[in-house]
């Protein structure tokens, strides 16, 4: 972003074109403001009311604007004269005004767009009149990387002259404004911003001014960008970054270390110890590695639509009870058990998975979504039978679906417990369980053996699937 306070001497101010719609002419002003540039387009009659503002409040001399014209003034003789007029009145109004730059002039050259000062006294003034009312409804705000990016860099700063004189853009509103907030939210882009060259995503930016944030969102924003995480390892329960093309879960866990790679003497104020959710959903992470001991309480784990290809070691994480692992590449599921424990919801829909025999004595799995692979043998189904908690499974979407009598055959598989088996989140309708009762008695009575009944209405049968 534009810095205008600490590039007071390296402003440069031209209009190199004018051009004319509907018969008015338009000039279009080049603003650069050190590294940074954009463009405003102006008709004469702006500049008009601008210098009669300038000339009441700020002293401006009253001749220096070109005057105006009745009769030729479309002829490109006249307008190519005013264009370097009204470039030299420009240059010489920042001049004259630059160790003020009064909010009028700002304004019409779109500083309140762009630069870091103008754009906090925008948020500052917004903050005083609406904040205690955004404040009662939610808690809650969206910034976006140019806002962060602007207050990052005005704590490195002194106070302007403008913030001393009018209350309205005092720091302070932002300041207060963002330490009461609960819920935040961080939306990124990499196009430019208007008609600048300036891209959201470039913006380093840090989070020091979130004391009591609970909710962190990250979306499309360059999250090595992000240098210091303050004290939100101290307060964030729930965080996401999603579509920010992060490859390393340290990237962001780790954003305000030097190294970031996760060892035994990673100090105790880098873990985060009160996370419980976390989403890393459509990133490009491939591994989570030991980097999950950063949230050492965590409940609930996302990462779907990322380049994993095998469940990694979460069983360090004792409170981990709920993961999702959607869209990616896991084939191998071999012994899932010395990998998870006390995993209660698992989602490893849209994989590669081929077969359950992993997932055999996953014994706390109450739910199991293995929607859309590639697993083709009813059978498989007998490796997770035995299951006493599961009461959730989906298989939709494998070739196994497309089998005759695919639920019938599957809900077989579970004996008795066939009315508790919510299959491809549809219970048993009374016919299927009918009909799966019909298929154990068969099956008791081919094998041999006379089923027995309990004092409930419902018979069991000795050695059917439990």
């Amino acid at each position: 972003m534009a810095c205008f306070l600490l590039n007071k001497n390296n402003i440069n101010i031209t209009i190199p074109k004018v051009e004319e719609i509907d018969k008015v002419s338009f000039y279009e002003i080049l603003v650069q403001v050190g590294t940074v540039s954009w463009k405003v387009t102006h008709r004469y009659s702006d500049f008009v009311n601008l210098h009669d503002k300038l000339v009441i409040d700020h002293c401006v001399n009253k001749e220096i604007l070109p005057p105006k014209k009745i009769i030729g003034k479309r002829d490109p003789a006249f307008v190519e004269k005013r264009r370097t007029g009204l470039e030299c009145y420009l240059r010489s109004v920042i001049t004259f005004l630059k160790e003020t730059m009064p909010r009028t002039l700002a304004e019409f050259l779109d500083f309140h767009k762009y630069d870091i000062l103008f754009l906090l006294q925008d948020m500052s003034s917004s903050f005083l009149r609406e904040g205690d009312f955004i404040l009662l409804q939610s808690k809650n705000y969206k910034f976006n990387p140019l806002q962060l990016h602007a207050i990052s860099e005005r704590l490195k700063q002194p106070c302007p002259p403008a913030e001393m004189f009018d209350k309205c853009y005092d720091f302070s509103h932002v300041l207060d404004f963002c330490s009461q907030l609960v819920t935040v939210e961080v939306e990124g882009s990499w196009d430019p911003v208007g008609t600048s060259d300036i891209i959201p995503n470039n913006c380093a930016f840090e989070l020091s001014v979130l004391k009591d944030v609970k909710e962190l969102t990250l979306t499309r924003v360059a999250v090595k960008k992000l240098y210091h995480a303050g004290t939100l390892r101290q307060t964030l329960r729930r965080l996401v970054v999603s579509q920010c093309g992060l490859e390393s879960v340290s990237d962001m866990l780790l954003c305000d270390a030097v190294h970031k790679h996760f060892d035994n003497n990673i100090p105790e104020d880098r873990i985060w110890q009160k996370l419980e959710e976390v989403d890393f959903s459509q990133n490009r992470i491939k591994q989570f590695c030991n980097t999950v001991l950063l949230m050492p309480n965590i409940k609930q784990l996302t990462a779907n639509e990322n380049q994993i290809t095998q469940v990694d070691d979460f069983t360090q994480l004792s409170s981990l009870t709920h993961l999702y692992l959607s869209g990616n590449s896991i084939s191998c599921t071999n012994d899932l058990h010395l990998r998870l424990n006390n995993i209660v919801h698992l989602d490893l829909s849209q994989n590669l998975i081929t077969s359950l025999v992993g997932f055999s004595q996953l014994s706390t799995l109450q739910g199991l979504d293995l929607g859309s692979n590639i697993i083709s043998q009813i059978s498989e189904v007998q490796h997770i039978q035995n299951l006493a908690q599961l009461d959730y499974l989906v298989l939709t979407g494998n070739p196994v679906s497309t089998v005759v009598d695919y639920r019938i055959k599957v809900l077989e598989h579970f004996g008795r417990r066939a009315a508790c088996i919510c299959l491809d989140n549809e219970k048993p309708s009374q016919k299927e369980l009918d009909t799966v009762a019909v298929m154990l008695a068969l099956k008791v009575v081919k094998e041999g053996k006379a089923p027995v009944f309990s004092r409930t209405t419902e018979p069991t049968y000795p050695n059917s699937p439990q």
